[in-house]
């Protein structure tokens, strides 16, 4: 007997588990105040940009990469893939002023949103593209935040 999961289930999930990795803690496995956006709203662009080690890539390139994973991805659960994604460029950025650390967290909600937006306007779910893209979403980005946050404690000694 084959059970199926209710697509408005599915989706309710999802979106906690963004809301939870992207803007605030509701204690579904993140500690409070560690979310993406509490977590970049407390470093400054001298912390952004400052790498940890000599092959170590400094917080505002995590943060770029996901931004650009986000663009990627939510293209690709709109049915467009683009050959010869740049991966390797996503994480070319280094030193940031104050007011390009602002415009890249700035950047990077606004991605969020699309994605909201994009879950809230699926009705179907059964297709690998869209819940492939939504879990890797929400698994990449807690990836990153993870990385972001132990980059913090060692800028911070």
């Amino acid at each position: 007997m084959s059970r199926q999961v209710p697509c408005e289930l599915l989706a309710k999930n999802i979106l906690a588990f963004l809301e939870e990795t992207f803007e605030k803690v509701e204690w579904t496995y993140l500690d409070g105040g560690t979310s993406l956006m509490e977590t970049m709203a407390k470093i400054s662009a001298e912390e952004a940009w400052r790498p940890i080690s000599e092959s170590g890539t400094p917080i505002a390139a995590q943060v770029g990469h996901a931004r650009f994973y986000l663009q990627v991805l939510r293209d690709y659960m709109d049915g467009k893939w683009h050959e010869g994604i740049d991966w390797k460029g996503s994480w070319s950025r280094a030193r940031v002023t104050e007011g390009e650390w602002d415009s890249l967290r700035k950047q990077i909600a606004e991605e969020y949103r699309n994605i909201v937006a994009c879950i809230k306007g699926i009705d179907d779910w059964n297709d690998d593209r869209l819940l492939g893209g939504a879990m890797a979403i929400i698994v990449h980005t807690a990836y990153h935040l993870g990385a972001i946050r132990q980059i913090v404690r060692v800028v911070r000694r």
